[in-house]
């Protein structure tokens, strides 16, 4: 495994582990209706964390499982923060793992431009 895929890995990881320590992790999915929303986020069907939970933490880890190819870009941290500002400090920690799994991914992207 190279430094990349570790390093995701360990971003998603900890992204699900904080999840849980807020008691934000959902043991049933949404709707499959929820999940289709075609809005940015699902922000009309769904909290940040159950996006977190059921559509960006499946996708990333089948992005890993094949290689790639990952996203160029992210911009996750400023739509969790607009979460994160109506929900205290308890959503901190997790708001800093968002914005450290969004220099991963732009970090890899002008890594690969360059």
């Amino acid at each position: 495994m190279d430094s990349y895929t570790r390093d995701l890995s360990e971003a998603l990881l900890a992204i699900e582990a904080e999840l849980r320590s807020l008691s934000l992790w959902e043991n049933e999915p949404p709707s499959p209706e929820d999940l289709r929303s075609d809005q940015p986020f699902c922000c009309d069907t769904l909290a940040f964390p159950q996006w977190l939970q059921w559509i960006l933490l499946p996708r990333m880890w089948d992005l890993l499982e094949r290689g790639g190819p990952y996203p160029s870009r992210s911009g996750i941290y400023a739509y969790g923060e607009e979460w994160a500002l109506r929900q205290g400090a308890d959503s901190l920690v997790l708001l800093r793992l968002v914005r450290r799994f969004d220099a991963l991914i732009e970090d890899r992207s002008v890594r690969e431009h360059h």
